[in-house]
């Protein structure tokens, strides 16, 4: 075969990878496999990708590259063949609560052009079609209307606004009118008139007034002409018998009231746009809010005891001052509690009073007294939560805030007006509502309701809508809808909608490199994922995807399995070829494949401690008022379709609960009827997925707090007493013990201008991080820059006579980390591998046995091999007699479940039911929803 038709990798040494070789068919869907931290992700994005992007970069000109920021060249001999590369990786990039599903498919954007193009506005004072009028069609209207009466031509110039106005008469008398109307009544223009100017005033020249006749058709005209001029688009007309008024406007209007609307644009219908926002909440749909019992919790206590958390107990200040002037007025006393208290005069506390209070010149020392306006408790925190305030102050204030959905435009993000375009009979807030499959069904069959004109302007709209729609939906996402937030959506949801966007480019002859689309998919929609890849692949592209899901392997052309095991003993290719010739090797991947190793069925199913959690009545986002019980001291897995409403029901709800009992966190849970049987537990621990810490200098040991333990260690030691060091000496990012050449990196980057930046070793402390001085401090002969040289599982030997520390570091070799470095930087981690970290630093706590655990799909990134130890980890924590509650999708770990709860049957309006619950033996017999039915293949083929 000519080289061109593979991707060749020659002498590949990123990260772990040894030195390898490998080939990949081009315009094939090539599956990369191994164990977490084998060095997929080394290959597919480190080498590969990086190569193909820097290869890109290096096309522009130097000038243009210096604004790009340099493309480190990865470490490799040489590649061939690559094409163009899109990498779709799992980071949940969009942390911006602007950015919603809608906005990142570009779905949105058609939606506002179709409605600024085709929409039909609405009054929204009277309901009424608005109606928009040329000078000829205004003309025939009022001669049809007014023929033989005495009429007024006014043009509005104020409509409802103060002010006394004395300029705008000026002006208008010079031009030569002497009549005006206002608030309803003619009046002259004489010299210095003026109005109240605490008063909305409504003020409409005079233009014309005459009898409407056929005969006086010319000046008729010519005065329309001169009204619209003057009133800006706007006209009345005032029958002067029975001073009825009409409207008529060359812009939208209402013919009733006459509201006018601006020309409608595109982004007179954006929620990131001053046009199109809603003033209240400036388009993001909610606002905060001072909440009144966070303010005054305990209504028993006085407020001299500290009734008002903010203020605390009772001190000589102002503000106390100010209180007890207030109580006196209603004849109160500071010390009685305050539900004992008038309700105008709490009122009158929180929000302020308008009279003028006294504070005795015996309080503040003064010769006479003090008048102040008092402006109440709540402003004086919405004062701190203000951008000018420090962080401190912020947060501070944030404590008695909470999040409400904004009253002015009941979460819609939009201002009034852009509300009131309908096409059909829909708003675009309610298209941006429906779950996508309603929404392409709208979609579908709009056109029937709409008129011949409309049909011109929206058909090209309509098709392109609809085709990004289908894309949507043959990623298994029917259930979103386009105005939930980027920031809601889990790694694989964000990677499979960016997934559906590349598929609707259409372009070919490009390497799409995929880091384990399948996350949060049911096996129900892996099928339909899998075609939308072969589709990528058929359209002429080539497809890597990191994966470890069996059926992907199975479907893909072509695979590469690295290993043989994690970190510094995997890096090497143990094989390549198709599936057929894989199932036939020995490697540790295919032995899970072919069924020579499988993750066993726990032989007996925990009973658990016979309590229960009960939540009842839960109806936050999809789910139906469902009444869920969590039986403890069980393995227990959620499962369901992608969002039939897991994690509305686990993360949302039940989380927020317990975490703001145990906590008092501030994240309020969604709507639910009551939690029963909290007293049987006393903490709970939630492990999710986000990465350790962004920067370069952290890692395992600082992350899982062994390092401080290893820092008193040396601390102890004789050598470092009769210097006297103390802790900090031993840290590489404070001055004193670390290396200053390289400020504790162990590394300097040498810039090269055009060139990538070249990381060397400091030639000072060679890598090592720390001073001379502090490295001649040893324990058994290691100093502090050996220790976090070295492996877990080298440090587990070392350690083994130091409880404190060998306790931490010995859960991280039960997570299947033995492979890691101590002081390996936490940007060079797997996504799996820091969830593991994260979940042993849980572990390594003291549990109390009556603790729950949740964990948001734990299987993400790990191999079969990686999900074996996991379970393992966790059914040690259940034996001790903790709960812990997986939300799930991967059957290993769902069969090997003490409890299921089934939610679904389908994603979005479609879920949100209780299906089933009990032990998966149980569920499996059930007819309702998908999970049974693979949970019965599993079941069955062991």
């Amino acid at each position: 075969m000519q080289e061109t038709e593979y991707i060749n990798v020659y002498g590949a040494r990123v990260h772990n990878l040894k030195n390898i070789d490998v080939q990949i068919p081009r315009n094939s869907l090539t599956v990369i496999t191994g164990l977490s931290g084998s060095g997929k992700s080394s290959l597919a994005f480190d080498t590969i990708f990086a190569e193909g992007q820097r290869r890109y970069i290096e096309t522009f000109s130097a000038y243009a590259r210096n604004f790009l920021g340099n493309m480190e060249r990865p470490d490799v001999d040489k590649i061939t063949g690559l094409s163009p590369v899109i990498s779709i990786e799992q980071k949940t990039t969009n942390r911006n609560p602007r950015s919603t599903v809608g906005t990142t498919t570009e779905i949105y954007d058609y939606l506002r052009l179709l409605y600024a193009r085709a929409g039909v506005a609405y009054s929204y004072l009277s309901g009424e079609k608005m109606v928009k009028y040329t000078e000829e069609k205004i003309l025939d209207l009022i001669l049809n209307h007014y023929i033989g009466k005495r009429v007024y031509l006014l043009a509005p110039v104020v409509k409802a606004r103060k002010g006394h106005y004395k300029e705008l008469f000026e002006q208008i008398r010079k031009r030569g009118y002497l009549n005006v109307r206002i608030d309803g009544e003619i009046r002259e223009i004489v010299y210095g008139l003026k109005l109240d100017r605490y008063k909305n005033h409504d003020i409409e020249i005079v233009i014309d007034k005459m009898v409407v006749s056929n005969s006086d058709f010319e000046r008729l005209k010519q005065s329309v002409s001169v009204a619209m001029k003057q009133g800006d688009g706007l006209i009345m007309i005032l029958d002067a018998d029975s001073d009825e008024v009409r409207h008529y406007s060359k812009r939208l209007m209402c013919p009733a009231t006459g509201l006018s609307y601006r020309e409608p644009a595109p982004h007179n219908f954006s929620f990131n746009s001053p046009q199109g926002y809603c003033p209240k909440c400036k388009g993001l749909g909610v606002v905060s809010q001072i909440d009144v019992d966070k303010v005054i919790p305990d209504k028993e206590l006085s407020i001299y005891n500290g009734a008002i958390a903010p203020l605390g107990k009772y001190k000589n200040s102002m503000i106390f001052w100010q209180i007890e002037a207030l109580l006196e007025k209603y004849e109160e006393d500071i010390k009685a509690p305050i539900q004992d208290l008038a309700d105008d005069l709490i009122e009158e506390i929180l929000y302020g009073s308008d009279e003028r209070i006294k504070i005795k010149n015996t309080l503040i020392g003064t010769s006479s007294d003090y008048f102040v306006t008092f402006e109440g408790v709540i402003k004086y925190i919405q004062m701190l939560q203000d951008k000018d305030s420090s962080a401190t102050a912020q947060k501070w204030a944030d404590q008695f805030a909470k999040t409400m959905v904004c009253p002015a435009c009941g979460g819609a993000k939009l201002n009034k007006e852009a509300l009131s375009f309908k096409i059909h009979d829909k708003n675009i807030f309610e298209l941006s509502t429906m779950d996508i499959a309603e929404l392409h069904e709208w979609i579908e069959n709009v056109d029937i309701y709409l008129d011949s004109k409309q049909k011109i302007i929206a058909v090209e709209i309509l098709k392109e809508i609809n085709t990004r729609l289908r894309f949507l939906l043959d990623v298994g996402l029917e259930y979103l809808s386009l105005n939930r937030s980027s920031v809601s959506l889990s790694g694989g949801e964000s990677q499979r909608i960016r997934l559906a966007t590349q598929i609707g480019s259409q372009l070919v002859n490009v390497l799409y490199i995929l880091d384990e689309p399948s996350i949060g998919l049911h096996q129900r929609d892996n099928l339909r994922l899998i075609n939308s890849l072969k589709k990528l692949r058929d359209l002429g592209n080539t497809v890597i995807v990191v994966e470890h899901d069996k059926d992907m392997m199975l479907a893909a052309d072509y695979v590469v399995d690295l290993g043989p095991r994690a970190g510094r003993l995997g890096g090497e290719v143990v094989f390549v070829g198709t599936p057929t010739e894989m199932l036939k090797t020995d490697t540790l991947t295919s032995q899970y494949l072919n069924g020579s190793r499988k993750i066993e069925i726990p032989s007996v199913r925990r009973k658990g401690n016979g309590e229960s959690l009960w939540l009842r009545g839960a109806s936050g986002n999809n789910l139906k008022q469902i009444d869920v019980e969590f039986p403890l001291g069980v393995l227990i897995c959620v499962t369901g379709v992608s969002g039939s409403g897991k994690s509305t029901l686990v993360n949302d709800t039940l989380q927020p609960i317990l975490s703001q009992t145990f906590y008092r966190s501030l994240q309020d849970p969604l709507v639910y009827d009551k939690l029963e049987g909290i007293e049987y537990i006393d903490k709970v621990v939630n492990v999710d997925q986000s990465p350790l810490g962004r920067t370069p200098r952290s890692n395992p040991a600082t992350y899982t707090g062994v390092f401080s333990d290893i820092r008193k260690l040396f601390v102890e030691l004789p050598e470092a007493k009769i210097r006297g060091y103390k802790p900090g000496r031993f840290s590489f990012n404070v001055k004193g013990g670390r290396c200053e050449a390289c400020s504790g990196n162990g590394y300097k980057t040498i810039e090269m201008n055009f060139l990538p930046d070249v990381y060397v070793p400091c030639e000072v402390c060679h890598g090592k991080r720390y001073n001379r001085e502090t490295l001649e401090v040893r324990f058994k002969g290691k100093s502090i820059a050996d220790v976090l040289d070295m492996t877990i599982n080298q440090a587990v030997e070392f350690f083994e006579n130091v409880p404190q520390i060998l306790n931490k570091i010995k859960v991280l070799q039960e997570v299947g980390l033995g492979y890691i470095k101590l002081g390996q930087s936490s940007t060079t981690l797997s996504g799996g591998e820091s969830q593991r970290v994260k979940l042993a630093t849980e572990l390594s706590k003291r549990d109390t046995g009556k603790t729950i655990y949740i964990l948001d799909e734990p299987t993400t990134g790990l191999h079969f091999e990686d999900i074996r130890v996991l379970l393992g980890v966790l059914n040690k924590l259940v034996d001790k007699g903790n709960t812990v509650i997986v939300i799930e999708h991967n059957f290993d770990v769902i069969k090997t479940a003490d409890y299921i709860i089934d939610i679904g049957p389908e994603g979005g309006r479609g879920g949100g039911k209780l299906l089933g619950h009990g032990t998966p033996e149980e569920v499996a017999q059930s007819n309702i929803g998908y999970t049974p039915k693979f949970l019965r293949e599993e079941l069955n083929t062991q």
